[in-house]
Parts: structure tokens; sequence; C-alpha cells
């Protein structure tokens, strides 16, 4: 899969974000005087949480976990203090260190207000079914998942297919080629053709499909087919825009190689195209050999095809 070059952001992009964080906090209560009818803000309750959450904190790591100004925090844990929440001590190794932690009375108020915002929370999901439900967890772990990506791959699994995956490969087949390269609706029938040829006939012996998830959202997913009986062909491999740079497409990739050494093929081959540069590179890193290439006007756009092999030892 390719990587998008165009990086402009657009006017109608910022005030799409903009009216989401403007009803977002209206939503949720942030902009009440006081969290989920406390005293205390948005920020003070982070903090609170925070020190329940992992302990004793030094200030300064409080502080960077936080992205909070030195000053601002330090007149926060001053009211904390002065109130019975919090106590600040001098490091015994080094006194310019200072610690915080919740006194008991801190760690009922915290608990108090922690309960509190679960009572909100299920409010605000008690408005909508239970499918709506999930697609706004989904949702959520889509936007988690764009703005603070994983730094490892440990995260995802690879699963068999399960009902509605295989139109969901059809649709962001689609959806992110027409996006990303403009390709029109003939790709769309392709994919469809090769889905519905394979649920028709694929012997589960020797063909196999995987989907790559995470938190219940579907991040890609590839395809192997027989294409004789020495012969298995890769086929599809799908990696969502929000989960590139993963690992997601290496791991579907190797799952095909391993099954179709397992199932007794003595070669894997695949065919792509060259705008499709971070695919290539995976093919490349998984030992296929580019064997064949040849210009093509398909999917409404001129393209080079190409045939990549690769031998399967036992």
């Amino acid at each position: 899969m390719g990587t998008p070059t165009d990086t402009a952001v657009d006017a109608r992009q910022i005030a799409a974000v903009r009216a989401f964080n403007r009803r977002y906090t209206r939503v949720i209560g942030v902009l009440r005087e006081g969290l989920v009818d406390t005293r205390f803000s948005l920020t003070e309750a982070r903090i609170l949480f925070e020190l329940a959450d992992s302990g004793p904190l030094e200030v300064v790591t409080l502080r960077q976990s936080l992205g909070l100004d030195p000053g601002y925090l330090s007149r926060i844990l001053a009211r904390f203090e002065a109130d019975g929440l919090v106590e600040r001590r001098r490091a015994e190794r080094d006194r310019r260190i200072q610690r915080v932690r919740l006194t008991d009375r801190g760690r009922d108020t915290f608990a108090d207000l922690d309960d509190r915002s679960s009572r909100d929370a299920a409010a605000l999901l008690a408005e909508h079914p239970a499918s709506e439900r999930e697609r706004l967890i989904a949702a959520m772990h889509t936007i988690e998942r764009i703005l603070e990506p994983a730094s490892d791959a440990s995260r995802f699994t690879l699963r068999a297919p399960g009902p509605g995956d295989h139109g969901w490969v059809i649709q962001r087949n689609a959806a992110i080629y027409a996006a990303e390269y403009g390709w029109n609706g003939d790709y769309e029938e392709l994919v469809a053709r090769i889905v519905a040829d394979y649920l028709k006939t694929h012997d589960p012996r020797r063909e196999r499909t995987w989907i790559a998830e995470a938190d219940g959202e579907r991040l890609g997913a590839v395809y192997c087919m027989r294409d004789s009986d020495t012969t298995a062909r890769l086929r599809l491999l799908l990696v969502e825009p929000a989960a590139r740079g993963l690992g997601v497409g290496t791991a579907l990739v190797h799952a095909c190689l391993d099954f179709a050494r397992a199932a007794g093929y003595r070669e894997i081959v695949l065919w792509t195209n060259d705008v499709l540069t971070a695919a290539r590179r995976i093919y490349e890193r998984a030992g296929f050999e580019l064997v064949e290439s040849n210009p093509h006007h398909s999917f409404g756009v001129d393209l080079v095809g190409q045939t990549w092999r690769r031998a399967l030892t036992p």
C-alpha cells in the first residue's frame, strides 16, 4: 500500500476539526465551571487521576506527562496541599527533586470524582443503542490511533474473517485507492470479483484469509489463493492508512508465506502496481523478486503492473 504524499491541509478539514472540538467539549461537559458537578476543573481532575493511577510521582514527571506550565502546576498543587489532598516531599537522594502523592483524603476525593465521571459516561452511552455505542467506541479508537500512533506492533492480532469482513475488504479497497490514487469503479469491480470467486470455490486446506485487528477495529487484510498445484498467489493486501507503520502489512505477508509453505506450495506469486511503493518495500523485505513489468491502462489511470515471485523452502 502506498502512503499519501499530499500533506496539505485544506480549510474544510480545519473547519471540521474545530466544529468537532466545539461540539465534543460541550457534550462531555468540560465547558462547565466544575467537572461532573464538582469544584474541579478538567486539568485538576486529570492531575488527581494521574496521581491515583500511577502512585507518587516526581513533579517534573507529572508536568511533562500532562504538558503543563510549571507555574500553573505548582499553583494547583499548592491548592491541593492546602486542602489536604496531596503531600509534597523532597527526594532524599536529591533535594532538588520534589515528589507528590495523594493523601487518604485525596484518594477519597478522586474516588468520588471517578465515580461521577463513570456515571456521566454511562448516561451518555445509554442514550444510544448498543450497535451505535460500538461504532462510537471504534471511532474513538480510530482517533487515538491516528493522533497518537502506537510505538509497537504488539497491539494488533491476525484472525480469520467473520461475517461482513469480506464486504469490508471490497469497500475499503475501493475507498482507499480512489482517495489516494484516483482509481475508478473498475477496481472495486475487480476486488469484488476476486472476493466472490474466493468465497465460491476456496479450499480451506490450500487457501486462507487474514484480518488484522486491534481493539475490535479492522486494520488490514490479505488473501492467500491457489494459483496452481505448486504456486500460491498473494492477493488484496490492504492496510488502513491509520495503521501504516505498525508492521501490519509485514505481519499479513508473513502469515501468507507461512501458510503457503505449510500447505505444500513450492512458490508464491503476486501482482501489484509500481505506484504502491510501501507494499513493494514489504514484498522486497519478505524475499519477493520482481520478475516482470508491463505498462497498462486500468482503473481509469496509466499504471505499470508488476509480477513478483518468491520460492518457498520447506
